[in-house]
């Protein structure tokens, strides 16, 4: 059977019962010539006490989806990229709420796209497919939730992009959402001068060349409270049109209800009572220690103490449910504390920010670092600087070829950061989430990633809520400790949400306890100017639009008064300027390349082994790069590129050491090797020099390696030079 479905500018075709009948449900959707298929298994017979969902997400791209073998030594697909791991997230962050409470049931959702026509928005589409499939199996999920994307072109407001108007796009926002109650969201603005970064959320990759030409200068394009407000409208507007017509259009083909028991709830009000008389101020006083290792060590020494209690013991009280009702008497406090008292567990009122400690530039040999502590959440953000060959490459099945991301935020959450034991391996998905939402913070304000390649990584050494916040400023932190010129800082603030009833509360900078026990993580990133990163998801199964407008209003509070902190702190930053690489741009002829490089590459590997450099070549234009350690060895590098440029025969000389240096002249060197006859120094400009043993030791007999050592730092003067060979005098031993 197909259904047609018209929806704002695009026609969604889908077949249902034609492939994998097995599955709980199936589905294929067709957009343009782009095609997914969604399945849904889930194992009725499996028994799972816990109280957790166990469903698991799985977003697959097929390389032939769009006439592509895998690259590398293995032509099949294996480990998922980022793009893949981060769709997924979205999947199941938008589907989990709409579950029944009590259905434990171990489910899967698998996503395939098929054929990829490099027009339509991917996840969009993989949200879609995978709703309506699981709306359509006999799992009780009746809500179909719906995926939109919303662009901004000449600040219009653009509804279902291409990729290619992704292309030109200053803002990405991704909604799902089911009626008129938003799931969740992911909002990153575009910078216009990211001309090579990686857009993770679908929108395709680059912007125009047209439109980098006709830019003067950098703009983050922050997006403020209220036209964020105006974009979400229209994207709930377009999200209830679309759930009703899901509805109208699969409701009596949807398969009957399977016959199965969700868990009901475990509770016992004579239990609950009875531990909220006998230790509830005990508990009170337990959510009040800020660490969660102290919160947990105080209602284990609790529950040990109730369990030893002769009533509990007489009355035959489950130790389980005994154990599950503590926990809701904990849950229900800390609630009840900030709905009817205004108060938070560690004493702050409902706007406050905790207490922020921030120190720069405190490793030594690093490029630069941030240490950036809230309260009990500390980042320690690293960044490191490099050339265009260290850019990360990557390749999205929408686009042909390889490109280039050279902004990379990598975000690492140890065990130990949490007082818990575990160990430490590879990045998992919410890693990698958390990484992308920090990048997607910063990338916009970095005025220029044509030039250089910049890697922050956030290590994570205590967390007590909202370490991807914290890594946000310390990134920020961190680029302006490496001298990274971006447009303003960026903080982030998270925010959190407590409601019974008609009754709410709007948390600022919550702590792992409220985030917990709360019914909303919504995180917000933003200069003094506007946001530039969100990301929301909901516990509740939908937010109104008020509630979400109060929410930003006071996130912006709190990003400013953070904001405040980060500049005021920024005075103290003192740019290791010894540490970060030298870079020098500079153009020659184009039809001059070819000479620099040399016959098969001979000239330009002399050069980078002679100066130790990176260079970079543009055939088109002549733009020549040169990166390094050492500024004099960049600078030594690119006289000598400008010499071959600018030779009139288009002879290529040969490096020749005598051309680098010139008598009386003096230079610290580095013992290279040491010979019966003397020693050979490593110079800075490159190439070595000789150091004559009578210039060493007096006495011609002595051992010279009772004086010098290989490695040795020394103070040498230039005593002659012929084309190939430099004799040196010896100052001193450094």
């Amino acid at each position: 059977m197909k259904v047609t479905i018209e929806s704002t500018r695009k026609i969604e075709y889908f077949t249902l019962n034609k492939v994998a009948k097995q599955a709980n449900g199936s589905v294929l959707l067709q957009v343009g010539d782009s095609v997914a298929l969604a399945t849904i298994c889930s194992d009725f017979a499996a028994t799972n006490d816990s109280d957790f969902l166990p469903l698991t997400v799985q977003y697959i791209e097929k390389s032939y989806a769009a006439g592509k073998i895998p690259g590398g030594f293995i032509k099949r697909e294996a480990k998922p990229s980022d793009f893949e791991t981060l769709s997924a997230r979205i999947v199941d962050r938008t589907l989990r709420p709409l579950f029944p409470k009590g259905y434990h049931y171990p489910t899967q959702i698998t996503i395939l796209i098929l054929s990829c026509d490099g027009v339509a928005d991917l996840q969009t589409l993989a949200l879609n497919v995978a709703s309506c499939a699981l709306y359509l199996s006999d799992i009780p999920v009746r809500q179909p939730a719906v995926a939109v994307r919303i662009g901004r072109i000449n600040k219009e407001f653009i509804l279902n992009p291409t990729l290619e108007e992704m292309n030109k796009s200053t803002l990405d926002l991704f909604v799902s959402g089911v009626h008129h109650d938003l799931l969740m969201i992911e909002m990153r603005c575009l910078s216009k001068k990211s001309t090579d970064s990686q857009v993770i959320g679908g929108a395709c990759a680059t912007l125009s060349a047209e439109v980098i030409e006709n830019l003067t200068q950098h703009c983050a394009n922050e997006l403020n409270e209220e036209e964020l407000l105006q974009a979400l409208d229209l994207a709930m507007q377009e999200i209830a049109a679309m759930s009703q017509k899901y509805e109208d259009a699969f409701q009596s083909l949807a398969k009957p209800n399977a016959v199965i028991n969700l868990k009901a709830e475990s509770y016992s009000d004579e239990i609950y009572q009875y531990l909220k008389e006998k230790v509830g101020d005990e508990v009170k006083i337990g959510l009040q220690q800020m660490a969660k290792s102290e919160r947990t060590s105080i209602l284990a020494d609790i529950l040990k103490k109730v369990l030893q209690d002769e009533e509990i013991q007489n009355r035959g009280f489950d130790v389980e449910l005994v154990e599950l009702m503590l926990h809701q008497l904990k849950r229900d406090s800390v609630r009840k504390m900030i709905l009817q008292e205004h108060k938070r567990p560690d004493g702050r009122g409902l706007c406050d920010v905790r207490p922020i400690q921030i120190e720069c530039n405190i490793l030594p040999k690093a490029h630069s670092s941030a240490l950036f502590t809230r309260g009990q959440t500390q980042a320690l953000v690293i960044a490191t600087l490099g050339g265009d060959s260290d850019a990360q490459s990557y390749e999205l099945l929408s686009d042909k070829g390889n490109k280039k991301e050279k902004f990379m935020m990598h975000y690492n959450f140890p065990p130990f950061s949490v007082g818990e034991v575990g160990v430490i391996g590879s990045p998992g998905r919410r890693e990698l989430g958390h990484g992308n939402l920090a990048k997607r913070a910063l990338e916009p304000v970095i005025e220029d990633l044509d030039t250089q390649t910049i890697r922050l990584v956030s290590e994570i050494l205590e967390s007590n809520g909202s370490s991807s916040m914290a890594s946000v400023c310390g990134g920020s932190l961190a680029l302006a400790a490496a001298g990274v010129g971006t447009t303003d800082f960026v903080a982030g603030v998270a925010m959190g949400l407590i409601m019974e009833g008609d009754k709410y509360a709007i948390l600022t900078d919550i702590m792992g306890l409220e985030d917990h026990d709360g019914d909303m993580d919504f995180k917000v990133a933003g200069t003094h100017k506007g946001i530039t990163a969100m990301q929301m998801d909901i516990k509740l199964g939908g937010l109104s639009m008020q509630i979400l407008k109060e929410a930003l209003i006071q996130a912006k509070e709190g990003r400013e008064h953070i904001l405040n902190i980060m500049k005021e702190a920024s005075k103290e930053i003192v740019v290791n300027e010894d540490n970060l690489p030298s870079l020098q741009i500079f153009s020659i002829q184009p039809s001059r390349i070819v000479d620099v490089i040399g016959q098969a590459g001979k000239t330009i590997r002399e050069i980078i082994e002679k100066f130790e450099v990176a260079i970079d070549l543009n055939r088109e234009n002549g733009e020549v790069k040169v990166s390094g350690e050492s500024k004099e060895k960049v600078l030594c590098a690119k006289d000598f590129i400008l010499n071959i440029a600018n030779q009139e025969d288009g002879h290529i000389q040969k490096i020749r050491i005598g051309d680098l240096y010139q008598v009386g002249e003096k230079y610290e060197g580095k013992v290279k090797k040491v010979v019966e006859f003397g020693a050979f120094i490593e110079l800075p400009k490159g190439g070595d020099g000789l150091l004559h043993v009578s210039r060493i030791v007096s006495n011609r007999s002595a051992e010279i390696r009772s004086v010098l050592q290989e490695g040795d730092k020394l103070e040498v003067e230039i005593l002659s030079v012929n084309k190939n060979r430099v004799e040196l005098g010896f100052l001193r031993k450094i």
